[in-house]
This record gives structure tokens, sequence and C-alpha cells, in this order.
């Protein structure tokens, strides 16, 4: 897969990288907690990923929620609108991903997890930050990921 870190959706505990995946920010959800991390504001939010859709073919996509691809999910939450949308243009997953890695990019730069997650991960499993930090590399960035690794190892 083009991109082997991509975090779970936002409201699934992923990181502030996956507001790639997410909708405008219309209904309160976990999203306002993400925007606030990457210090966006929705306005902002809402102007790269059309800015990014305008440049891409994430702009295409009549008849997804949104009718933008650039709204759109992860490919692993099933959605026949999303893939109906992809088969009529021709366009991968891969192609999909790549796009999204990049629109991430756009949205909050590609720094690795932030300190106060690692820090809150360290409390919750009662272990060192370095300990903290190696599940979060283990688990390639992704934090619902990392807690199952630190859960196995504390067993």
């Amino acid at each position: 897969m083009v991109w082997s870190d991509a975090p779970s959706h936002v409201c699934r505990g992923g990181d502030k990288r996956a507001l790639t995946f997410c909708c405008p920010p219309v209904k309160p959800c976990p999203i306002t907690i993400a925007l606030e991390e990457a210090d966006l504001t929705p306005q902002d939010y809402i102007e790269i990923k059309e800015e990014f859709a305008r440049k891409t073919r994430l702009g295409e996509g009549q008849g997804t929620c949104f009718g933008s691809l650039v709204w759109c999910c992860k490919p692993s939450k099933p959605c026949p609108l999303r893939d109906m949308a992809m088969k009529r243009i021709n366009m991968t997953v891969e192609e999909y991903m790549e796009l999204k890695k990049k629109l991430s990019e756009a949205l909050v730069g590609t720094a690795g997890p932030d300190t106060e997650s690692v820090k809150a991960l360290a409390e919750a499993f009662d272990v060192s930050m370095d300990e903290a930090m190696d599940a979060i590399r283990e688990a390639d960035n992704d934090l619902r990921t990392a807690m199952k690794i630190l859960r196995m190892k504390s067993l």
C-alpha cells in the first residue's frame, strides 16, 4: 500500500493526520479536537481541502456525500458511494491513498506523533516515554494500534 502508516479515522482514535479522511466539520465530533491539535480553524481546514480538490482528482466524486472524494473516508471503511465514484473515474485505491497522504501533509505536515499523545499513552499503560514512543513507531503512528501493542505486552 502507498501509505503504509495511514492513521485510523479521527473518530476511531486516529491522530491528526487522519483529518484527510474527515467530512466537513458540520456537526460535533472528534474532528474538533483534531483541528485544535493541527492548529487549524474549521475554515482553514475547509479551504485547504477545497484547494487540494481543485488541483487533484480528489475533486472528482460526483455522487459522494459531499460531492468530492476529498471528503471521503479511508478505503478500509466500507462506502459504496466512494467506491462507485472511484470506479467511475478509474481511480485505484493506490492513487486514492497517495493523494490522501499528500492532502494530509498539506493539512498537518509530516511530523510524527505529538508529545501529548506519547505522554498520555505512557501514563495510561504505566510505561516510560521511550516505551510509549517505541509502541507508536511499531504501530506506524497509529495510536489505537499502539494501545493494543502495549496491552499485549502487559499480559
